[in-house]
């Protein structure tokens, strides 16, 4: 691996804690924002050196056994940009009709992109979706620009998103009852209740830390369904020998799994990411994501 490519790719994984640190109170990252979004044709969100799009498949209509899944349960495709405008890295998740797969996959080939993974994270799911994961790396606009092109042949919608209507000021009554159980606050966004909780352990690529806000931190999500109960769908990451005791963990509960596979290649410790799928009461299912994430070693 040369060393813009090293360099780049210490800028995907937000490792860069002493340049984070010496940031100006703006929070200016090196990238012009406003060029990314102009090609993109909608605004992001800075985090750190990060500019992060969303992209929620809000055209897709998908069920499971007649639950209507919201965007934010598991239908959000997303883009991280960091660098700077000449040497920016992209990576991120998109979310994929099965004819829509190979379309998208040979437009971000063609303008040199990378892809590190093409799997399901649902069961039963009307119409089934796949998830890629892609990596690319030059000049921020132009990688801006070919991810466009590609989503363009998917019928991802590319237009400037309406403005979200507010959350209600009093939660509802099932993410109180889910928040008690599973013993953490999460962030209700769209009627979508989320967690995203750090693992304890350092987690390296060639040496570089990665941050949980990379992708290695617990992704859990609920929603309301039927009954006053939730549904709830997500990722763990797991090292090795936390894979079966979760397993456990999950079906003692009712809690199926869904998926098991990776997203990385060369990442100490190794990890591997369990995506899980429930129905049922509120504070039963919250106690299996409970039970499960007290297998992990988490903070």
């Amino acid at each position: 691996m040369n060393s813009i490519r090293r360099l780049l790719i210490v800028g995907a994984v937000f490792i860069l804690p002493i340049a984070a640190a010496a940031q100006d109170s703006s929070g200016a990252s090196g990238l012009d924002a406003a060029k990314i979004e102009q090609a993109l044709g909608r605004p992001g969100q800075k985090i750190g050196d990060v500019y992060k799009v969303g992209f929620p498949r809000t055209d897709l209509h998908v069920s499971v056994h007649g639950l209507a899944i919201k965007p934010g349960l598991a239908l959000g495709s997303w883009a991280a940009f960091t660098g700077s405008d000449e040497h920016a890295m992209v990576m991120g998740d998109l979310v994929l009709l099965e004819d829509e797969v190979n379309p998208v996959m040979e437009k971000l080939r063609a303008s040199g992109f990378e892809i590190s993974a093409v799997h399901n994270h649902l069961f039963d799911e009307t119409p089934h979706v796949m998830y890629m994961h892609y990596m690319g790396h030059g000049a921020a606009s132009e990688l801006a620009t070919s991810l466009r092109r590609a989503l363009a042949v998917s019928k991802t919608p590319l237009e400037k998103p309406a403005v979200a209507p507010a959350e209600e000021a009093a939660s509802p009554a099932w993410v109180t009852t889910v928040e008690e159980r599973v013993g953490r606050k999460g962030t209700l966004k769209g009627g979508v209740l989320s967690y995203g909780v750090p693992r304890a352990d350092t987690v390296t690529m060639d040496g570089m830390i990665i941050v949980p806000a990379a992708g290695v931190a617990e992704a859990i999500n609920f929603q309301a369904a039927e009954a006053g109960g939730v549904a709830t769908t997500g990722d763990f990451v797991l090292t090795a020998e936390e894979v079966n005791p979760v397993i456990s963990a999950l079906e003692a509960h009712g809690i199926r799994i869904t998926a098991l596979h990776s997203h990385m290649l060369t990442e100490e410790p190794r990890l591997f990411f369990m995506h899980f799928w429930a129905v049922g009461p509120a504070q039963p299912v919250a106690e299996g994501i409970k039970a499960a994430l007290a297998k992990v070693r988490i903070k």
